[in-house]
């Protein structure tokens, strides 16, 4: 069972994710693997409100990914764009990628590759990583623009369909605990993070949700 305050908490820190940016009109969408398939999706209605003229899905496996999506994250988001009828010419492939940096760094070398000129991005993830993926956005790629998205759900309902809630509290914590460390790392710019929210990470630790924190001295893998 979970706790009414371990749900208050973890409500705490999935509104603080939440960047609050209008979409707009950008170079490209940019949608960060995962072992959530709703990040293609939101990706996808984005490119078909016109939002971009092409889609970069980025992101290899992980632990948590392997057995959903064998062939890599971005393959598997690449599957669901084209069976939505997205144009297999408007989507761009980064299949390497095996943690946040590696998704914007990557997908900046493919880009140039491709000769396709970013000066703004829709950073596409999951509700809880929105503002992880665009402080290490900002710091990888610090010439674009980045307007970040996901998909438009409550933290029970997101629960409710991934089906496991301790997996979603565990990157919870987690991706707090990133903004944390990361800045003082260089793996992302530094933003900050109000007293009420450290306080309900701190709880949640405590409570045992603690399978998605690094060992605070390593500063060779980000993830």
């Amino acid at each position: 069972m979970i706790s009414t305050q371990i749900w208050e908490d973890a409500q705490l820190l999935w509104d603080f994710q939440q960047m609050g940016h209008e979409p707009r009109r950008c170079s490209i969408i940019l949608g960060l693997g995962s072992h959530d398939l709703s990040v293609a999706d939101a990706a996808v209605d984005l490119y078909e409100q016109g939002l971009a003229p092409v889609l970069v899905f980025t992101g290899a496996t992980s632990p948590t990914t392997r057995e959903r999506m064998p062939r890599g994250e971005a393959d598997h988001y690449r599957e669901r764009a084209l069976e939505r009828g997205v144009p297999a010419r408007d989507i761009y492939v980064e299949p390497l990628a095996r943690n946040t940096g590696q998704n914007i760094t990557f997908s900046r070398q493919l880009m140039g590759e491709a000769g396709i000129e970013v000066s703004s991005a829709l950073l596409v993830t999951k509700p809880y990583e929105e503002r992880r993926a665009y402080a290490t956005a900002r710091k990888q790629w610090p010439e674009v623009e980045f307007v970040s998205a996901s998909a438009p759900v409550s933290l029970e309902r997101y629960v409710e369909s991934i089906g496991d809630a301790r997996l979603v509290l565990d990157m919870l914590v987690g991706s707090l605990q990133r903004l944390l460390v990361y800045p003082e790392q260089g793996h992302m710019i530094r933003m900050e993070v109000p007293s009420d929210v450290v306080a309900a990470y701190d709880r949640l630790r405590e409570a045992g949700f603690t399978s998605r924190l690094i060992v605070t001295g390593d500063t060779t893998t980000p993830a």
